[in-house]
């Protein structure tokens, strides 16, 4: 049974993000709540890049009866942050500036699991850059985007 929550502060100090990364994927560390929500999981991480699956279900459709733009975009915003999680050392924090989102073709609700595939662009002391790509079971492109993300330093001792 897969857990949800989010990491202590302690373990943020602790950790690297890829060894954090690496705890959730393990199931040694709880998935966030997001994942649970929206049906969706961490399934892959090395340096620099992280991949995510899941099946959208009949909760994430728009009125039109298609799967609402909102779950690629928390697919390819999750896989942009943490492809950049997995570079940063312990105690480094990051959150998103923006993601840019390109839909290419309608998720079906019935055309089973996805797959989104992040890697970082570029990354600087402060500033970097992911990319992600959202694929259908069969590998036809639903859409990709880049995110921008600020990187915070380990807060100081004391």
């Amino acid at each position: 049974m897969e857990s949800f929550g989010t990491i202590t502060p302690d373990q943020l100090q602790s950790m690297s993000g890829l060894e954090i990364i690496a705890a959730m994927i393990a199931g040694d560390l709880p998935a966030p709540p997001i994942a649970g929500l929206m049906g969706f999981r961490l399934v892959e991480g090395a340096p620099g890049r992280a991949v995510f699956e899941g099946t959208p279900g009949p909760s994430l459709l728009n009125p039109l009866g298609a799967v609402h733009g909102g779950y690629a975009l928390t697919l390819i915003d999750s896989a942009c942050g943490c492809a950049l999680h997995t570079e940063l050392g312990p105690g480094i924090g990051y959150t998103t500036v923006e993601t840019k989102v390109n839909f290419t073709r309608p998720i079906d609700p019935s055309g089973g699991p996805v797959r989104c595939e992040g890697r970082v662009l570029s990354r600087g002391r402060t500033i970097a850059s992911s990319e992600a790509y959202l694929r259908s079971g069969e590998g036809k492109l639903l859409a990709h985007g880049t995110s921008t993300l600020i990187i915070f330093p380990p807060k100081a001792a004391g």
